[in-house]
């Protein structure tokens, strides 16, 4: 029988290129090859996508080196419309050739301009069946602004906020800093479309907002403000079901981050991992658990997810729990919590791979 001949797109524009590449790592690995051809995509900061190495080593993160997709990896992969999985390379001085006709997508890319809608659109256009949500859900689920009107709209309990854009941070600034003020110290600033806890800065002083808005607006000039709110930060995985089944969701699990990090940042994720303890699953009463699994699932619905997803919680010290977000492509290495936290319930990371991959292969492009 042919193989399923599976693209594995990784990198991107974002400020989260290094994490994508160390995702696909991590599928590039594992990924069942008796099953599936994989042809791994690279996409360079510059937004090319070129032919990449199939070399779990290459996009690792190692001591002292950091990947990234360079124009160098290989030639330039175009996708043209309408094509239904037909690549086509191009290399300067050279004929274009079709690199190979794709069944399916594993977009790997995190942030924008990738996990946002972006990349779905195009694929959408393209008529190329890809795992993980669709066009709105993706824009949506990595706006936090659009995501909490959604959320709250659905009866989802979230915590207060504002929102600042870039417009009214020039003309009126005097009543975003009101807003902020409203919301109680401490808040938590960050951008309102990024990842990987890039950009986030806690103020415990509203005179150090302004620097905290700048940060934030190095990566998107759009700024979401939270309240602090005391308590643990939970973690749910959902799983797309099968057919006309529900959202499938796993137990949960928690991060505690040692006292080196004032929060879960993007240096404590990524290059500190002695002094985080990864509990799976996590120390919380089986009612909450299924109150978490229940409100997991409803998020998933209320965006119109597809495939996967992962939703993170508060639980507060009088038992409340407040959905803080979700993310529609969740860091999925071995390591990460979306796998490990399948992987608790019995589902391998290269199996979960493979379910993924299916689900998107049952899926219609287009409108569903």
């Amino acid at each position: 029988m042919t193989r399923t001949r599976v693209a594995v797109v990784f990198g991107g524009k974002s400020s989260e290129h290094t994490i994508s590449c160390a995702t696909a790592a991590g599928v590039l690995a594992a990924i069942d090859r008796d099953r599936y051809d994989v042809v791994p995509i690279g996409v360079t900061r510059e937004g090319r996508w070129v032919t990449a190495a199939d070399d779990p080593d290459r996009w690792s993160i190692q001591s002292g080196r950091l990947p990234e997709v360079g124009d160098a990896d290989g030639g330039q992969v175009t996708v043209p419309m309408g094509s239904s999985g037909a690549l086509v390379v191009t290399q300067p001085g050279a004929t274009p050739t079709q690199l190979a006709d794709v069944d399916v997508v594993l977009p790997l890319l995190h942030g924008p301009f990738g996990e946002d809608g972006t990349i779905q659109g195009m694929l959408e256009l393209a008529g190329v069946p890809y795992v993980g949500s669709g066009v709105l859900a993706s824009a949506a689920g990595m706006d936090k602004h659009y995501m909490k009107v959604v959320l709250a709209q659905s009866g989802i309990p979230i915590g207060p906020y504002a929102t600042i854009t870039a417009r009214q941070w020039r003309t009126d600034r005097a009543d975003a800093v009101a807003r902020v003020e409203a919301l109680g110290l401490p808040v938590f600033v960050k951008p309102a479309r990024a990842g990987s806890s890039m950009g986030i800065t806690r103020v415990d002083d509203l005179a150090d907002l302004g620097a905290a808005v700048e940060q934030a607006q190095q990566h998107d000039p759009k700024v979401l403000v939270e309240a602090g709110i005391a308590g643990r930060e939970i973690e749910c995985a959902v799983l797309e079901g099968r057919g006309d089944d529900a959202p499938r969701t796993t137990g949960v699990g928690e991060i505690v981050v040692g006292s080196e990090h004032a929060f879960y940042d993007y240096e404590a994720k990524y290059f500190d991992a002695e002094h985080l303890d990864i509990r799976v699953p996590a120390d919380v009463p089986p009612d909450v658990v299924m109150h978490m699994r229940a409100l997991a699932a409803a998020t998933f619905e209320a965006l119109g997810c597809e495939g996967l997803g992962r939703v993170d919680f508060f639980y507060t010290p009088d038992g409340g729990v407040l959905v803080n977000e979700i993310n529609t492509m969740p860091g999925f290495t071995p390591f990460s919590m979306y796998p490990m936290l399948w992987q608790a319930e019995g589902l391998s990371y290269a199996d979960l791979i493979t379910e993924l991959v299916e689900l998107a292969l049952q899926r219609p492009v287009g409108l569903r």
